[in-house]
């Protein structure tokens, strides 16, 4: 089975306000890493002391790095329809469709699911559920936390390691509606937006 394990740092928390300031999305094939994706993103504005303190991302570190609009179709492709999954899904998606919207840019094509409300079903009576708490619980190999590509790699283990709560194994997945339901939401997916046609100016025509 393969899935995404994806994860965002930005500078704030409001989608269409703060921007993205770092993507990282792990691709994982039969239980094993198989790809990355994962890159400092400009986010053409300062990123405010508050941001840096959590993920540790300052505005040298992304000066001059890619924009959103110009890594979104390459996410999109390393996503392709796979399944998806995040810790807290609804702050990245939201995120991410804002910017795939504003730029209308293609999207990933796959279900995704949020990690929080299923690792809340699935090991019930911690303390609390991030992501940090959860990976010490596990014993799920890690460092810090806070940066894009690591806090996906630890969603992803953390995903093999409900599955093997629920099936007695990673590679043995219950149907994915299943998982659907321990998110306790409908099914979601990133929307896919169709490009506007580039309107001619006359002036491009003289």
């Amino acid at each position: 089975m393969r899935f995404i394990a994806f994860d965002l740092e930005t500078t704030g928390i409001l989608a269409g306000v703060d921007r993205i300031v770092e993507i990282g999305a792990v691709r994982f094939v039969d239980g094993e890493v198989d790809g990355v994706f994962s890159t400092l993103v400009d986010p053409l504005m300062p990123i405010p002391p508050g941001a840096t303190k959590v993920n540790g991302i300052t505005d040298d570190m992304v000066k001059g790095k890619p924009r959103v609009e110009d890594l979104l179709e390459a996410l999109a492709d390393f996503c392709a329809d796979d399944i998806l999954i995040a810790h807290n899904a609804e702050f990245d998606t939201q995120f991410l469709t804002s910017d795939i919207k504003k730029h209308e840019m293609k999207a990933p094509r796959g279900l995704i699911l949020d990690s929080y409300p299923m690792s809340k079903k699935i090991f019930p009576g911690l303390a609390n559920y991030r992501l940090s708490t959860l990976v010490q619980h596990l014993n799920i190999p890690s460092a810090g936390f806070h940066r894009a590509e690591e806090d996906a790699s630890y969603c992803g283990h953390l995903l093999l390691k409900m599955i093997e709560k629920i099936s007695g194994s990673h590679k043995n997945w219950p149907p994915i509606a299943n998982l659907v339901a321990l998110t306790g939401r409908l099914e979601q997916r990133f929307p896919q937006i169709t490009p506007q046609p580039k309107q001619l100016n006359l002036l491009d025509l003289l």
